[in-house]
């Protein structure tokens, strides 16, 4: 697979020099200055696309072109905004950039409680606690009906959370949930935001009475209206999981499982409409399956993530070692060589070491964290191929 780096454009503080370095072959990145909903011209895509190439590397998945809000819950605008998605994606094919990761994930991109969680090796990593979650739903979001949403052991982590909660760990579940791990990709929320809790509670009004069914009728809408220029170009559309794979504050989530997956890919089942497998998002979920996935869906694969976690009793979940946790790495990087050795792939969230946590990283994205654990897969990737080249003789 081609190695690739989620890279966050002329100010991130990892240069593409670096990247070279480390044996980077490819970038994934996006136009994270031109607002959502607006069209991508053409030069603005040259101008990148050209910048990256003058350090010797390609621009090969953007991540992300994002899908507004307005098309996944069917606004009035709708209609408008999936034309300028599709200019933005005609500009895109005619640049030679046709691997497109998106999400179709109400509000939330991801959700994370702790972003510096202690590693026993002195590292921290992202966990999301699943009853500070809940702490956050109930008593700082508000939201009505939420206690009904979980189950009475994470409600009796709520109560003692209650007891001992200050007006200091409030603020940061506010940072960790809704600002941080969101504003600096095109998110809905930014630091800039005074109140953005009630501006979080407004977004989650624009869903009200959208259940899983719509949502899901809304993407195959958005999809079907998209594959025309996707079949001209050969851009391949490949939405992201959602993490976590479940429900979370009162809005659906239609990326979690394999009925889920099929569901989607048998809706709109032209090749370009297509998954960006993230191993550390479904292993997320208990009820995955993640090898069994890979197997079942590579053949609409076009962009893969590595990483794992570790999912514990109670419901809370950590980054784990890109060796470990239950996602099972190797096992996935054999089912990939094999089916599409060309496939990009980049390394995910990884650890805050050797100083990292010192750089104002985006949340997940650490230099020497992922340097690490592009080193760990590059070396599984090698024997892989040993594996598969013997297997031929």
């Amino acid at each position: 697979m081609e190695k690739t780096w989620r890279w966050f454009g002329p100010n991130d503080k990892i240069t593409l020099d670096m990247l070279r370095q480390i044996g980077v072959e490819g970038i994934v990145t996006a136009l994270h200055h031109i607002p959502n909903g607006e069209v991508w011209r053409l030069e603005e895509i040259m101008k990148m696309k050209q910048f990256i190439e003058a350090s010797g590397l390609r621009w090969s998945v953007v991540e992300s072109l994002p899908v507004s809000e307005s098309i996944k819950y069917g606004g009035e605008d709708r209609d408008a905004l999936i034309e300028n998605y599709k200019e933005s994606l005609r500009n895109l094919g005619k640049a030679g950039v046709t691997t497109i990761c998106y999400n179709f994930m109400p509000v939330l991109d991801w959700a994370r409680t702790d972003l510096d969680y202690p590693n026993d090796n002195g590292t921290t990593n992202l966990y999301f606690n699943l009853g500070e979650f809940a702490y956050f739903d109930i008593h700082i979001l508000k939201r009505e009906g939420a206690e009904k949403d979980y189950d009475e052991a994470t409600l009796k982590r709520v109560s003692r959370l209650r007891e001992t909660m200050t007006a200091e760990g409030e603020k940061r579940l506010v940072d960790n949930i809704i600002v941080k791990t969101q504003g600096f990709v095109n998110g809905n929320i930014s630091e800039a935001d005074l109140d953005p809790v009630q501006k979080f509670r407004d977004l989650l009004a624009l869903y009200k009475g959208i259940d899983a069914d719509q949502l899901r009728e809304n993407m195959a809408y958005f999809l079907n209206a998209i594959m025309p220029v996707c079949r001209e170009y050969d851009i391949k559309m490949c939405v992201h999981p959602d993490d976590p794979p479940r429900p979370i504050l009162g809005l659906p989530r239609i990326v979690t499982c394999d009925a889920d997956i099929a569901a989607f890919l048998d809706a709109v089942p032209d090749p370009h409409n297509g998954l960006t497998f993230c191993a550390g998002s479904l292993s997320a979920g208990a009820h995955n399956d993640v090898p069994a996935l890979a197997r079942k869906y590579a053949d609409r694969t076009w962009f893969v993530h590595l990483r794992s976690t570790d999912v514990l009793p109670n419901g809370d979940f950590r980054e784990a070692s890109h060796l470990g946790g239950r996602a099972d790495i190797i096992e996935l990087v054999r089912i990939f060589q094999k089916a599409n050795p060309a496939l990009p792939m980049r390394v995910d969230h990884a650890e805050l070491m050797l100083g990292d946590e010192k750089m104002g990283y985006n949340a997940g994205y650490s230099f020497h964290g992922r340097m690490k654990a592009l080193g760990q897969v590059e070396g599984v990737m090698a024997t892989v191929d040993r594996e598969l080249s013997e297997s031929k003789k």
